[in-house]
């Protein structure tokens, strides 16, 4: 289950909006090891097409290693579909390298309707699980150490 802050999910859709026609793509960082989507980084796609995204390599290789100097991970990696369902493509799923993130998809087919979900990737297999949208952390079902001690 991927559970993610909604102002994380609004920035996915107004960016997914924002370059519609075109595809948007971006990642979420989180901390290593704790699959919490925490810092919003959208980036290029270098196809610029309503069809087809692809991170800029150069971008790409700052944002990793961004990623990696604060001891982050790719906890989301997302993109848009312009006229389609929010399900990867076979080329998506070809693409998918980071067997640990949330692919997280956003369909900006219709203008009025929030079309949002997310997979994981493995092999070439894709699940899909549910999505959790919080206002906060604090009080999410992440796990027991998020929970204030209340003895």
């Amino acid at each position: 289950m991927l559970v993610i802050r909604r102002d994380l999910v609004d920035a996915m859709v107004a960016h997914a909006r924002r370059d519609h026609p075109d595809e948007a793509c971006g990642v979420i960082a989180g901390p290593e090891g704790s699959d919490r989507p925490e810092r919003f980084v959208p980036m290029t796609n270098a196809e610029r097409s309503p069809t087809f995204y692809r991170f800029d390599s150069m971008e790409q290789l700052r944002v990793w290693r961004e990623m990696d100097r604060a001891g982050e991970a790719p906890v989301v990696i997302y993109h848009s579909h312009t006229a389609t369902e929010a399900y990867p493509s076979r080329t998506d799923v070809s693409y998918a390298s980071e067997p640990d993130a949330h692919y997280v998809l956003v369909s900006t087919r219709d203008p009025h309707e929030q079309e949002l979900r997310s997979y994981r990737i493995v092999d070439g297999v894709v699940t899909e699980e549910p999505v959790e949208v919080v206002e906060s952390y604090m009080f999410a079902h992440t796990g027991a150490d998020d929970v204030p001690d209340c003895r």
